[in-house]
């Protein structure tokens, strides 16, 4: 008897147990991909595995539903796979220890658990296995190392799907439907810069305690970041007066800044002004930003009288007009959807080496002619400064379809099922689901998933009450696409 036998869909949570048995971290699918290879051949089911261990199963439809449009079915098989210090599983080799808490919540002991995304490998499974449910013709996607970069949809060859209604069930909260995500790239100002030698005093300015975030999902929080502050405070401190050594700030390109810091070389006698006239500039920010970011400071660090190697005037003109007129945040909302974030940048990582500084920004729309305008943005004032610009990490993104087939039906579906309105949403990041509409035309694609928390952690935790209601809605909606 497995840990989950006792508890409803039975099928479901069959595969679910089995799925955790076998190791799928990001980069180890070769096991799982073999597994879901094994299934189709014993049930006789059409199959496609590539290079990559991406799988494909098809099934022809059930008795009155032959010859209904195919739907497509899909999600990730590889997980983020963490423990907590001391645990002594190899998760390149052993399965997990689920247990159940609270009657509803299936955990793994003292690791994560992979619901993200293989309760939804274990509903694709139970419905290929299952000959009582009504159904269209299926073809059930399954990529690898989605948590990676999406990089298995990315490779993934969709030439022989016929299906252009497409479930994806790699969302983490029930009733909740997602219809478009950002595509995005990481764009990389690179502005070299001219040396002179000085004698003066150095003071490096630090500017920390910013609250940060994802720049994808919290961009619309409105905090500040704190690459961009540190222009505003450069800027405002009469930079004629000083030299940059080095501007550095920010940890990753998709993360809010929250801390940034500038080196600087300054005349014997104006260094206390200058330390004045920046935290006075630093005392109007604090008051604008209370409210979202209470927290931020500036502090010094005099370094004493050195000869330096500094950047010269027009450089150091040109790094903060840089960080003061590069665009940055929320560019544009979307104006079908209220509240969703259509476009906007962020300014991850700054830093300077010896022959340039570079300002490392994430990208991201749901309009791909939005996402290439912006970057032409960034391409205009860099090159007009003699610098350069490179794009690397591109991924597409998935637009909002004003009509849609399948949105349509499982909206209905979800409320005639449980008497309320599912919330309809776009995603401000990246998603399988835009991937795949670059690839397939005309794709009428929903995201969705049953109740998770935690994911990506050890407290990872699946709610079994919300994967019976998503099964129920999966199969009603089969139903219904007759």
């Amino acid at each position: 008897m497995g840990v989950l036998s006792n508890y409803e869909p039975v099928n479901v949570f069959q595969y679910f147990e089995k799925i955790c048995s076998i190791p799928h971290g990001s980069t180890n699918v070769g096991q799982i991909s073999n597994y879901l290879v094994e299934f189709a051949k014993e049930r006789g089911l059409k199959y496609r595995q590539d290079e990559k261990k991406n799988v494909i199963i098809w099934k022809d439809g059930s008795e009155g539903y032959e010859q209904s449009e195919p739907v497509i079915l899909q999600g990730h098989m590889d997980m983020v796979a963490v423990k907590v210090d001391g645990c002594d599983k190899n998760m390149e080799t052993d399965g997990l220890d689920l247990e159940v808490l609270d009657g509803d919540l299936i955990s793994a002991k003292g690791t994560s658990l992979g619901g993200d995304n293989g309760i939804a490998v274990a509903i694709m499974l139970a419905v290929l296995d299952d000959d009582s449910i009504a159904h269209p013709p299926l073809e059930a996607v399954f990529t690898v190392d989605e948590e990676i970069g999406m990089l298995g949809a990315d490779y993934i060859d969709v030439s022989d799907l016929k299906g252009r209604l497409f479930m994806n069930m790699d969302s983490e909260d029930e009733g909740v439907f997602t219809v478009s995500c950002a595509g995005g790239a990481t764009a990389t100002c690179i502005l070299p810069y001219d040396t002179e030698t000085m004698t003066a005093d150095v003071l490096k300015v630090r500017l920390d305690g910013f609250i940060g975030g994802h720049s994808g999902v919290e961009i619309n929080k409105g905090r500040l970041n704190a690459n961009v502050t540190l222009g505003r405070i450069l800027y405002g401190a009469e930079y004629e007066d000083f030299r940059l050594i080095s501007v550095n700030g920010g940890e990753k390109d998709n993360a809010i800044a929250t801390y940034s810091e500038a080196v600087i070389a300054v005349p014997k006698d104006q260094i206390e002004q200058t330390k004045e006239t920046m935290q006075a500039v630093m005392a109007e920010v604090q008051a604008e930003y209370s409210a979202v970011d209470p927290d931020i400071k500036i502090s010094f660090e005099e370094q004493g009288e050195q000869e330096v190697t500094c950047m010269t005037a027009l450089a150091t003109a040109s790094v903060i007009t840089c960080l003061v007129n590069l665009p940055n945040g929320i560019q544009r909302m979307n104006p079908e959807m209220e509240g969703m974030v259509q476009t906007s940048l962020n300014l991850g990582i700054l830093s300077t080496s010896d022959a340039d500084v570079r300002f490392s920004y994430a990208v991201r729309s749901s309009s791909e002619t939005e996402k290439e305008f912006l970057i032409d943005k960034l391409h205009s004032l860099t090159e007009f400064l003699g610098g350069s610009v490179e794009i690397s990490g591109a991924y597409p993104g998935w637009e909002y379809k004003s009509d849609s087939r399948l949105r349509d039906v499982m909206v209905e579906t979800y409320k005639s099922l449980y008497g309320k309105e599912p919330v309809v949403e776009g995603i401000h990041a990246g998603l399988e689901c835009g991937m795949f509409s670059a690839k397939m035309e005309g794709l009428d694609a929903v995201s969705f998933g049953p109740q998770m928390a935690n994911v990506h952690t050890t407290n990872e935790v699946l709610s079994i009450s919300s994967t019976k209601r998503t099964w129920d809605l999966v199969l009603k909606v089969f139903e219904k696409l007759k």
